[in-house]
């Protein structure tokens, strides 16, 4: 009896030890962290100053800028979606606020808040264009993508007579919103920008909807196959309307934090960048046919470019390297990811 009461515990344990590997094997960002500490350790060895803490504090900064994009876009990846139009749409967020303010001679909050409505507004029309059409999401956004840059320098020529913004720095509202945006914090003899706080919230409220709520259940299921999910009853247009939506909002905020950390704009920043979200959230696990990822596997993805952006400049190599180096991890992320994904299934 004491052997027969002893072997469903025993068969217990051994299944959740199994069910524990099978959930580690199965994590989309399983590949990224590989490869972050990957990283981590070989710039360790090249660059003497790569762990000093400006240093690290630089790289975390680095980062940031690319991972508060990374992360709506890896969500509208896990949707079976991509935004071509995420680069300049950035741009076009920082100098509707501040042309607005400028002309309007308002409080720079003014501008600001327009700001959101307008980049709200373009995110929507993606997200509706691409119900309503039926069209691959690559030729709405590559439109949304042309008609940005066109408008961002023929406005900014129009009002301001050149491709850059006016200075905004001595009007009204702009301490509190380069506090809000643009700010810094001292942690012992370290700065840290706070665009390192908004990306860290932005992966924590991204991961919970992801994991803990019904809207991440639509998104996976909108990218695993669209028809089955609405056939189960699962909202997708509105899904990802919203994905596009919540890719404007991420945009919005990279807009400011461009806007009133330098205070003028030039009209034709941010081409080629939504390549590079694209790229954070592939080597953090999603798959480019959706339904598959992570908003964590995004931010060790983005953590990987700016170790390599900042860790070839440490190193003291050529940065025009850089490029080189970020698409050959690219490709041996994604043949790592595809393999955990084969091992992860293997053991079902």
């Amino acid at each position: 009896m004491t052997a027969l009461a002893d072997t469903p515990a025993a068969t217990d344990e051994r299944l959740l030890e199994t069910s524990l590997l099978r959930r580690l094997m199965g994590r989309p960002e399983l590949g990224a962290v590989v490869g972050a500490v990957a990283v981590f350790l070989f710039f360790s060895v090249a660059a003497e100053s790569f762990l000093r803490a400006p240093s690290l504090s630089t790289v975390l900064y680095a980062s940031s800028t690319f991972g508060i994009m990374a992360v709506p876009v890896a969500l509208l990846m896990i949707g079976g979606e991509f935004d071509l139009s995420t680069g300049v749409m950035v741009t076009s967020s920082a100098l509707i606020s501040s042309m607005f303010s400028y002309q309007m001679t308002a409080n720079v909050w003014v501008g600001v808040g327009v700001s959101l409505l307008v980049t709200l507004a373009i995110g929507f029309f993606n997200g509706v264009m691409l119900v309503r059409t039926k069209l691959p999401s690559f030729i709405i956004t590559l439109g949304t993508f042309l008609m940005l840059i066109g408008l961002n320098l023929g406005f900014t020529k129009l009002i301001s007579g050149t491709v850059s913004t006016k200075t905004i720095g001595d009007m009204e509202g702009f301490p509190s919103a380069k506090a809000v945006f643009a700010s810094h914090l001292t942690v012992g003899e370290v700065d840290v920008q706070i665009t390192v706080l908004w990306w860290f919230a932005l992966v924590a409220v991204a991961t919970w909807i992801l994991l803990r709520t019904h809207v991440g259940n639509w998104i996976f299921a909108a990218g695993g196959g669209a028809d089955a999910a609405r056939a189960v009853g699962v909202p997708v247009g509105r899904t990802k309307v919203g994905l596009y939506m919540a890719v404007a909002l991420c945009a919005w905020i990279s807009g400011q934090h461009l806007l009133f950390s330098y205070d003028v704009v030039q009209s034709g920043e941010g081409i080629g960048n939504e390549f590079l979200y694209i790229i954070a959230a592939v080597i953090g696990g999603c798959l480019m046919t959706g339904g598959y990822g992570s908003a964590i596997g995004s931010a060790f993805g983005a953590f990987i470019f700016g170790m390599t952006n900042k860790g070839i400049v440490y190193a003291n190599w050529n940065p025009d390297w850089f490029k080189f180096f970020l698409g050959g991890m690219l490709l041996l992320a994604t043949l790592l990811n595809a393999w955990v994904r084969k091992r992860a299934e293997a053991t079902k």
